[in-house]
């Protein structure tokens, strides 16, 4: 008995050494980083740059690309493949068997190895770095015919009567495939006005991203964006450009697909993209050694949620599906929707009530709220690739019908920041001063959000305002032309003083690292004029 259990642990054992794993392999540096910085238009497209400074966005180290020697050295290696690589990670996604994956580690190029499978990690440094799909189912005057109550909403419908559709704002759409995109009636606007920019399939690596057809998922998901069918179909942002990168694997559930969103929403920077849209999301895959926790879904661990919060701080703004598991047991929101800096997006019904599929705020989201707001997800209209008017249900059709929405917003204050401009679409949601795990903030009312940015925009000279909401280790204070200095103090939510300082034009950054996360208020007074605020400390 003892010797068929030995037998049975050595078979194990054996299996497992064997085993394809996944790893992500971090480098140790990079090729001429200061030559780079010093001609960014050597690594950056132009508009990249443009948006960037346009922002105060600082171009770094993080902006060059991979050691590509390293790379070819890399797949060199006995028993190694390259799936995947990023810029801002400085790292290659590899598979092998466990033991070629270990054997990198001698390289002296290769700083640490992080195994997918957490457990095989025992000798390195630890890193702390949605339902995969739905169940598918001038003034500027439209006939919105099926689309009118998912725009009228979200009040993106008086933004298109201004003339704000979303041109001049590009958007890069990470999904599991486009077929048709680029022929079929839906959306011969976007492309007779020049506005479907280009494509790459990073699962096939093939130019050509309409050819992967064993998944529409994107070609529904683009149409609540970009679709057009006169009379009968309007998205929220059908004047925007767009990029469509596909990055999920239909055929499996792999930690390598969060290296490929990684990837692409690299490109996106490159390229100059404005705002990312991703309707995936990923908690589970189909080794279980791979699996996330809902305790792991902080914004932290997932390599797509802290790549995420990357493409951010990078200066874009990326709208997410909060995903489908609200009526299951794993319930919270998935990777990359955990993330404090991205926008995550519930849903509701036509009626505006949650629907039980959209998934929650979880106990790991501390101090910040999931989802951040909801549009309509319950049988939202969708084009699909047979240019069919359908109804779909899922986060993954509230997601782009708000992201349009939005950026026909950003086109109507275009030096907002992206952290700005999604504050305003909070600060317009119908329960932003209650938020809950349902519904987040609420259902944004973007004429409102547009409302709410001029206003501030024309009260900064005699107003005191603050960014960036929500704040990590430094709060900005922007004064009023006439003012000198200022009292601040801050409050928690039972009313205690925690900090008591003074701020002055020339001194108005202050450090809240030490604070815990949570919702505080901010009162600040300069000769009996007091302004309060509330804030949200991630």
């Amino acid at each position: 008995m003892f010797r068929n259990i030995c037998m049975l642990l050595l078979l194990q054992i054996s299996i497992t050494a064997t085993a394809q794993q996944d790893a992500w392999v971090y480098l140790t540096d990079k090729a001429d980083v200061a030559t780079s910085l010093a001609n960014p238009i050597t690594i950056l497209t132009q508009k990249a740059i443009d948006r960037k400074q346009q922002h105060s966005i600082v171009i770094d180290e993080r902006d060059v690309p991979v050691n590509e020697a390293y790379i070819s050295d890399l797949k060199s290696q006995i028993g190694i493949t390259v799936m995947a690589k990023s810029k801002w990670f400085n790292a290659v996604h590899v598979r092998g068997t466990e033991a070629a994956i270990n054997a990198l580690d001698v390289l002296t190029y290769v700083d640490v190895i992080d195994f997918a499978d957490k457990s095989l990690n025992a000798g390195s440094r630890e890193f702390y770095a949605q339902d995969k799909y739905d169940n598918f189912e001038q003034q500027t005057v439209f006939n919105y015919g099926n689309t009118q109550n998912q725009v009228e909403m979200i009040n993106a419908d008086n933004l298109h009567v201004d003339d704000f559709t979303g041109e001049g704002i590009t958007i890069a759409v990470m999904d599991s495939g486009f077929p048709n995109v680029n022929t079929m009636g839906a959306f011969q606007r976007l492309r007779d006005n020049g506005d479907l920019l280009d494509g790459y399939d990073f699962v096939t690596r093939n130019a050509d991203v309409y050819a992967n057809t064993a998944s529409s998922h994107g070609t529904r998901v683009l149409s609540d964006m970009a679709g057009f069918v006169q009379d009968q179909f309007v998205g929220t942002a059908p004047d925007a450009s767009y990029y469509l990168f596909l990055t999920e694997d239909v055929s499996s559930e792999n930690p390598v697909e969060e290296s490929f969103w990684v990837e692409a929403a690299e490109r996106a920077d490159s390229l100059g993209v404005d705002m990312i849209n991703t309707s995936l999301g990923y908690r589970v895959f189909d080794n279980s050694n791979y699996d996330y926790t809902p305790a792991d879904m902080n914004g932290q661990v997932a390599f797509i949620s802290k790549g995420a919060s990357i493409a951010v701080e990078k200066g874009i703004l990326v709208v997410v599906s909060a995903g489908n598991a609200g009526a299951t047991t794993w319930q919270t929101v998935g990777a990359p929707g955990d993330s404090s800096d991205v926008l995550s997006v519930g849903a509701v019904d036509a009626n505006g009530n949650y629907v039980a599929f959209s998934s929650q705020g979880g106990a790991a989201q501390v101090g910040y709220q999931k989802p951040d707001v909801v549009a309509r997800g319950g049988t939202s209209y969708v084009i699909d690739q047979n240019n069919n008017i359908i109804q779909n249900n899922g986060t993954s059709f509230s997601s782009p019908i708000l992201c349009g929405g939005i950026a026909s917003l950003w086109q109507a204050i275009p030096d907002a920041s992206p952290t700005e401009v999604m504050d305003y679409v909070r600060q317009s949601a119908s329960q932003y001063s209650t938020p809950d795990d349902l519904l987040g903030h609420g259902i944004p009312d973007l004429d409102l959000a547009k409302t709410i940015a001029l206003s501030i925009d024309e009260d900064l000279r005699t107003e005191f305002s603050f960014y960036p909401n929500p704040v990590g280790n430094e709060l900005n204070i922007q004064f009023p032309e006439e003012n000198v200095n200022a009292q601040l103090v801050i409050y928690n939510q039972l009313g205690q003083r925690i900090l008591n300082t003074i701020v002055t034009n020339a001194i108005n950054t202050v450090d809240v690292s030490f604070m815990s996360p949570g919702i505080f208020i901010l009162e600040l007074n300069s000769e009996g004029n007091i302004k309060t605020y509330k804030f949200i400390k991630k």
